[in-house]
């Protein structure tokens, strides 16, 4: 194996063995962590032996990726080894923090099953995170080693690295927002609740047809996105016949206005406009201060929908 796969062999085992694997608060309280490891900031192993029973059996990824890398032999072998040694270090990491929180088990089938309040922990710090970080890159490797992308460990690496941002950063709360659809005021599982929500009148309501009253906010979105649909369409339109079509003599102010978009993110735009044109926003604020003019939402929909 290459040398930056030993590298990453030695980061992953001094975010176990060294680091500090809790979160520490401050620069000297992070100074005090290493010079003091047997204290409550100290790594991952002296954890292990010293409560933390669940930390114990990151030890056999650490060690089957050691001997591994040592072994050597056939490079394809090697990197499937590497992967699911790197791969169960991540599962076993994963599993250990969601299961374990800082007043006990945060799940509550755990805590029946094991009886409350069960062990806990503090938020993972630099000694978990450089360690999670080189099981990745471990992997990574792995994956290089058996001929993804040709074999190019940069590129698999930059690849890895990517996914596991957008799956920490997007995924996991886009699905612990719908998670917690299915849960009641108490944290139980009440998927009963969740259909009585979802199908209530305020969501599919058709008061608009019948009354002076709004439809459910599905409809409103279903309308204000054909609306938007419909609006860009006829505008992209109408900016093609006049680039290409007349003699409009600020075709380049225009044509800039058209790539725009590509370059800014539509968010980006969208949060803009709700920071100042919103219900709290600095336009709508000072409107409002100055000259008593009412705050709305127009600036989120059609009618604040």
């Amino acid at each position: 194996m290459s040398r930056l796969t030993r590298i990453w062999l030695v980061l992953a085992w001094a975010g176990f063995l060294v680091l500090p694997w809790y979160m520490v608060r401050g620069g000297a309280n992070f100074v005090g962590a290493l010079l003091d490891p047997a204290g409550p900031a100290g790594p991952a192993l002296v954890h292990a032996f010293g409560g933390a029973w669940w930390l114990l059996p990151l030890l056999v990824p650490l060690g089957l990726s050691t001997w591994t890398v040592l072994r050597g032999g056939d490079r394809e072998e090697v990197g499937r080894a590497l992967v699911l040694a790197a791969a169960l270090g991540l599962v076993l990491m994963a599993l250990q923090g969601f299961a374990i929180g800082h007043r006990g088990w945060s799940a509550r089938w755990l805590a029946a099953l094991f009886g409350e309040p069960g062990p806990s922990q503090r938020g993972m710090g630099i000694g978990a995170a450089v360690t999670a970080l080189a099981f990745l890159m471990l992997m990574c490797q792995g994956f290089a080693a058996r001929g993804w992308c040709r074999g190019d460990s940069f590129v698999v690496s930059a690849i890895g690295t990517i996914a596991a941002l957008i799956g920490l950063f997007v995924f996991y709360p886009i699905l612990t927002i719908l998670a917690s659809a299915f849960e009641d005021n108490a944290g139980n599982f009440a998927p009963a609740l969740f259909v009585e929500k979802f199908f209530d009148g305020s969501i599919w309501g058709l008061d608009c047809l019948t009354s002076t009253l709004r439809c459910g906010v599905a409809w409103n979105t279903l309308f204000l996105a054909v609306l938007v649909g419909v609006g860009t369409t006829a505008l992209g339109l109408a900016f093609a016949l006049i680039a290409t079509r007349t003699g409009f003599r600020f075709k380049g102010p225009l044509r800039l206005l058209t790539v725009l978009p590509i370059i800014t993110p539509p968010f980006v735009i969208g949060l803009a406009l709700i920071l100042l044109f919103g219900r709290a926003g600095a336009v709508s604020t000072f409107l409002w201060e100055w000259f008593e003019i009412p705050r709305t939402r127009w600036s989120t929909g059609c009618g604040g929908c």
